[in-house]
């Protein structure tokens, strides 16, 4: 049973795309598709990594009743028409809003908390990036909870659902008790800790991880290689964001390690 060495993992790496097919979720997870908003391969883009005016900002997974504090805004007449971050045109007559982080199509509640008034947006796009706002809203919900007079204002937002649909309060009060959230997870991270050219050699890591790690699982991965020799690659999978992967891997001791993602 040998194990790859990590040059030959490397050189494998830059000719296998980490295509892979789906592993098992954990309940209260959801990983849709396209909506009637957003196309998969969009779903997929919006939550890479990406850096805006020299910052580093990592898309991750929400759950209902998730909330947050912070600044909010809008923008309105010199987007009107533009393309958002999901590939809608901007609609400034809408009641949507831009996220730096949150999945495209999170259904968010914005209340002022200022003057006691309330909105619910739906992501469509990415920002705002200026340091302390959290959500950028459309220029009619931004109305609504009068930011076209106050500019911006101190707001707390919170998760309602996703891709158009609301859970009500009673609904996500009784989720929140008994710990069963509605969670979307748009992207499946994970971590390579081995490649083996036999299979009996990914079974023997396979066990080795298995168990050792409450929301982490160990899957077995077939491929060939550029000789077209079996190659079999021993993933642990379940990590919610890049972040929380990379984070992972440098924690512990995983030497020829790298990430992967579906």
């Amino acid at each position: 049973m040998t194990k790859l060495s990590l040059p030959v993992l490397l050189i494998i790496t830059l000719t296998v795309s980490t295509l892979f097919t789906g592993c098992s979720q954990k309940a209260g997870m959801k990983k849709p598709g396209a909506t009637k908003y957003t196309s998969a391969a969009r779903h997929k883009s919006t939550m890479r990594s990406y850096k805006v005016r020299g910052k580093r900002y990592h898309p991750t997974y929400v759950e209902v009743g998730d909330t947050k504090k912070g600044i909010s805004s809008w923008y309105g007449p010199n987007f009107h028409g533009k393309q958002t971050s999901n590939g809608e045109v901007y609609n400034m007559h809408a009641r949507t809003a831009a996220h730096k982080t949150w999945p495209m199509d999170t259904m968010v509640k914005v209340n002022n908390l200022q003057n006691g008034k309330s909105t619910i947006v739906r992501i469509n796009d990415r920002g705002p990036f200026v340091r302390g706002r959290i959500i950028d809203c459309s220029y009619t919900a931004g109305k609504e909870i009068g930011l076209d007079r106050m500019g911006i204002a101190k707001v707390s937002i919170e998760v309602l659902g996703f891709a158009g649909k609301i859970e009500s309060a009673a609904t996500i009060a009784r989720n929140k008790k008994m710990h069963k959230q509605t969670r979307v997870a748009l992207s499946n991270f994970g971590v390579q800790v081995g490649a083996f050219r036999r299979q009996e050699g990914a079974q023997v890591y396979k066990r080795k991880y298995t168990g050792i790690y409450a929301n982490y699982k160990p899957v077995i991965k077939r491929f060939s290689d550029v000789d077209g020799a079996p190659l079999y690659r021993v993933w642990l999978m379940g990590f919610r964001s890049e972040q929380e992967a990379r984070d992972f891997k440098n924690n512990n001791d995983l030497a020829g390690a790298f990430i992967v993602r579906n």
